[in-house]
């Protein structure tokens, strides 16, 4: 589209058009407007010369649209929109609120409880009765892919973090709580009719299921595998689950993960003689003073988040709950 035709397209004139076809006149139009009809003509004509158009059929008394017009009335309703979210998100911009925020969250976390932490985040409600015009991302990362994508940038605040290494510089790291996790296989794996508790040649001997770290640049971590031992990699704890319960192999899971399929006996759950302690995990958010890439200082969408991570029962509920109440938003 050269300049002139782009020129045209001011806020004025698609409002023009909107007001003309909802009125479905030209002499209603130019009352609403505050001018005379002959000067709304005249507008309308600028506009049709302006784009090389017909954008009014004028065989018709009324205001009858071409498809032309149409288009341009669809398309004008639609960016007529689009300008007022911008001057909404621009305004809540400048009285704190990011315009974006986004928020990474590993496989270990309760999909359930995040998803009402958003519905209460939507719900919010501010003086003029409108949400806080933040963009919320969520995506979906695995152990060392959760600190890459804070890292560098990508994340705004991560939820599930392993808490195995002091965070870099700029980074503020706090506890979530532990999960405890379970060596799980399907009920007629023959590890589940093995001599208890189990031992690292029994192990061995036997397929690993293992979800991948997601890490691209970061060196990945790999837990809970023995050397040589065949490995089934999976994409996600939901698929690691499937496959268990399939007896595509073994492996280390989320006991709250896993409650239900235990208690159905679709998977069961065997002692081994390595010792193993709960997992520690954490959420993180980059600071005021790193040096990584960073969309603006801390703002009030990511203060919220960290306002609901700070109740005890958020964040049991996070590590804990698949099935169940909801958890309270504060």
């Amino acid at each position: 589209m050269n300049p002139p035709r782009r020129n045209a397209l001011t806020p004025e004139a698609l409002q023009m058009m909107d007001i003309i076809a909802r009125s479905g006149s030209f002499a209603a139009a130019a009352r609403e407007l505050g001018r005379v009809p002959s000067a709304l003509t005249y507008s309308v004509r600028q506009l049709e010369d302006a784009l090389d158009v017909l954008l009014f059929d004028r065989r018709s008394r009324q205001a009858q649209l071409t498809a032309a017009g149409q288009e341009l009335l669809d398309e004008g309703r639609r960016l007529l929109a689009e300008m007022d979210a911008v001057a909404n998100r621009v305004r809540r911009v400048s009285t704190g609120w990011e315009s974006e925020l986004t928020v990474a969250v590993d496989d270990v976390i309760s999909r359930l409880t995040i998803f009402e932490l958003v519905e209460g985040f939507y719900a919010l409600r501010g003086a003029d009765d409108r949400g806080p015009g933040t963009r919320l991302r969520l995506r979906s990362e695995v152990m060392a892919g959760l600190w890459e994508a804070l890292v560098h940038g990508q994340a705004d605040l991560v939820i599930g973090a392993m808490m195995t290494s002091p965070p870099q510089s700029g980074i503020e790291l706090r506890p979530l709580g532990a999960v405890e996790f379970v060596f799980a296989m399907a009920p007629h794996h023959p590890l589940a009719r093995a001599d208890e508790p189990l031992s690292d040649a029994q192990i061995m001997a036997h397929r690993a299921v293992a979800v991948a770290d997601s890490a691209q640049k970061l060196a990945p971590i790999t837990v809970n595998l023995l050397p040589g031992q065949d490995v089934f990699t999976v994409s996600s704890m939901a698929a690691k689950i499937e496959a268990l319960m399939r007896c595509l192999g073994v492996g280390f899971v989320p006991e709250p993960q896993v409650r239900e399929q235990l208690r159905l006996g679709r998977l069961v759950a065997r002692p081994v003689q390595r010792a193993r302690l709960p997992s520690q995990f954490g959420y993180a958010w980059r600071t005021a003073a790193t040096s990584q890439p960073r969309k603006a200082p801390q703002g009030l969408a990511l203060q919220w988040w960290l306002d609901q991570l700070e109740s005890p029962a958020t964040r049991r509920a996070l590590l804990e709950r698949y099935v169940g109440l909801p958890v309270p938003v504060e």
